[in-house]
C-alpha cells in the first residue's frame, strides 16, 4: 500500500510541473484530431451495422485501429516540435507503445470476436476485454504493475486457513473467463467445421457440436482452477451435492438436457422436419440444450422443452419422407354427374405448382349423405414448412370456379321436417253459454 501512495504522489508531483503542460498542450488536441478523424471516415464509408461481406470486414477491422493510430499520428507530430523547442517529451515517450499496443489488442480482439455469435451483449463484452488488456499492458510499460498488485495483495481476509486477497479474486476471475472465452471461440470453429460435413446429418453436426461446446468449457475450468491453485479434489463434496440438488431441484433442468442428446441420438426430430406438437405447428430451426426452437407460419417462434418432445405425442411431418398428403373435401347434389365433378377437380388439382405431379392428385366418391354425394380431391405436396393453407384455398376456389361454368351445384344441408297431427283446439270461454256458466251456490 505505500508504495502504491508513493507511486501516486510522485504523479502528482510530475503533473504539477509547469514544464510537463505543454506534453498534455499536445495530447488534447490530439485526442480531438483523432475522433474528428475516425467520425468523418465512418461517414464517407457508409459503415453501419449489421453489415456483411469480405470488405464490410476488412473496413470494420480498418475502423478499430484508426483512432489509436492516428492519434498516435499527431502524438508523434507532437513530439518532435517539443523535441525541436527542447521541452520535456517522456509523456509522449510513454504515450507512443500504449497506442501502438491499444491497436493491436483492438484488432486481435475484434478478429476473434468474428468467433462467436452476433449480439450487443459481444459488442460490449469486446470493449471490456479490451480496455482490460489495454490497461494491464499500460501499468506494465509504465513500471507500476508491481505496486498495484501489492496493493491488490494487501486487501485481503481469511476464511478459516484460507486467505483469500483481492489479486487472488482478480486472477481466478480472469482466468476462468479467459478459458471459457477461448473454449466457446474454439467450439464455435469445431461447430462451423462440423456444419460443413455434408456426410454428416443435421442431428449428428448438432451433437458433435453440444459434445464439443460442453467437453471444452469444462476443461477450461479445471484448467483455470488448477492454474490458480485450487485443489480439485475439494470439489468432490460439492460434486455430491450439486447431485442431490439435481436430483430435487434441478430435476426438470437435467431431463431436458439429457432429453436433448436423445433427440440428437435417435434422430427422431431434426432441424428442418415439420412436426405438431399439441396445438402447435411449424418446422425445427434449432436443437438446444434445453429446448427446441419451432418457428410457424407467423414467424413466431415457440421454444418447446426437451422433455415434452420425449413424454408426449408428437407428430413428424417429415420424419423419413418430406411427401404429405392432403385431403379436400368436396360435396355435389345429386342432380349432377359424379364423374364430371371428379374430372373437374383433377384438374384443380394441376393449377398450384405445389402439387406434386408423382403421386399424381386422385379422387374418391366416398359415400352418398344425407345433403349430398361426397367427394374427396387427394394430392401430395413437398415442403410441408411452406404450409398446407395455401394450396388448400387455392383448390378450392379453382373447384368453385370450374363448377360454376359446368352448372355443378353444392347443396345447402337439407333436412325434411314432419309435422304430427295436434288435438282439435279448445273453444273459448263463453259465460252466456249453459255449459260454461258455474253452478249457484248451496242455499245456507
Amino acid at each position: 500500500m505505500d508504495s502504491l501512495y508513493r507511486l501516486a504522489e510522485n504523479i502528482a508531483q510530475w503533473g504539477l510541473q509547469a514544464e510537463n503542460w505543454w506534453q498534455f498542450a499536445v495530447i488534447l488536441p490530439a485526442l480531438v484530431a483523432s475522433w474528428l478523424a475516425q467520425s468523418r471516415l465512418r461517414r464517407r464509408l457508409g459503415l453501419e451495422e449489421g453489415g456483411t461481406g469480405l470488405r464490410y470486414l476488412a473496413l470494420r477491422s480498418a475502423m478499430r485501429i484508426v483512432w489509436p493510430l492516428s492519434l498516435l499520428f499527431f502524438v508523434l507530430i507532437g513530439r518532435e516540435v517539443l523535441k525541436a523547442l527542447a521541452y520535456p517529451h517522456a509523456l509522449l515517450d510513454l504515450a507512443v507503445p500504449l497506442l501502438l499496443s491499444l491497436a493491436l489488442i483492438r484488432i486481435l480482439v475484434y478478429m476473434l470476436r468474428k468467433g462467436f455469435a452476433p449480439g450487443p451483449a459481444l459488442k460490449a463484452g469486446e470493449n471490456i476485454v479490451v480496455t482490460g488488456i489495454w490497461l494491464v499492458v499500460g501499468l506494465h510499460l509504465l513500471g507500476w504493475l508491481p505496486a498495484v498488485r501489492e496493493t491488490l495483495d494487501v486487501l485481503a481476509i481469511n476464511v478459516g486457513q484460507s486467505r483469500i486477497s483481492l489479486l487472488a479474486a482478480v486472477e481466478i476471475t480472469v482466468l476462468i473467463g479467459l478459458a471459457i472465452i477461448i473454449a466457446v471461440w474454439l467450439s464455435g470453429l469445431i461447430e462451423r467445421q462440423v456444419h460443413n460435413l455434408r456426410y454428416f446429418s443435421a442431428a449428428m453436426q448438432v451433437g458433435l457440436a453440444k459434445f464439443a461446446k460442453f467437453l471444452l468449457i469444462t476443461i477450461a475450468l479445471l484448467v483455470a482452477l488448477n492454474l490458480v491453485g485450487i485443489d480439485l479434489t475439494a470439489f468432490a463434496v460439492f460434486g455430491g451435492a450439486l447431485g442431490v440438488g439435481m436430483g430435487f431441484g434441478l430435476q426438470r433442468i437435467a431431463s431436458n438436457f439429457i432429453s436433448g442428446f436423445i433427440l440428437i441420438m435417435d434422430r427422431s426430430v431434426k432441424p428442418g422436419d415439420v412436426i405438431t406438437v399439441g396445438d402447435k405447428f411449424g418446422w425445427v430451426e434449432e436443437l438446444r440444450a434445453r429446448y427446441i426452437v419451432v418457428r410457424n407460419r407467423d414467424g413466431v417462434d415457440t421454444l418447446i422443452p426437451n422433455e415434452t418432445l420425449i413424454t408426449n405425442q408428437v407428430i413428424n411431418w417429415s420424419y423419413a419422407d418430406p411427401n404429405v398428403r392432403l385431403k379436400i373435401p368436396v360435396q355435389i347434389s345429386y342432380d349432377d354427374d359424379p364423374e364430371q365433378a371428379m374430372a373437374l377437380m383433377l384438374e384443380a388439382a394441376q393449377v398450384p405448382p405445389r402439387v406434386l405431379k408423382v403421386p399424381a392428385p386422385a379422387v374418391r366418391l366416398l359415400k352418398f349423405a344425407d345433403s349430398g354425394i361426397e367427394l374427396e380431391l387427394r394430392i401430395w405436396i413437398g415442403d410441408p414448412e411452406m404450409g398446407p393453407t395455401s394450396v388448400r384455398s387455392a383448390i378450392n376456389l379453382e373447384i368453385w370456379r370450374k363448377f360454376k361454368q359446368a352448372g355443378i351445384t353444392i347443396p345447402y344441408p337439407q333436412r325434411d321436417l314432419h309435422l304430427k297431427s295436434l288435438p282439435p283446439r279448445a273453444e273459448a270461454f263463453n259465460p252466456d253459454r249453459p255449459g260454461d256458466r258455474p253452478a249457484a251456490p248451496p242455499p245456507a
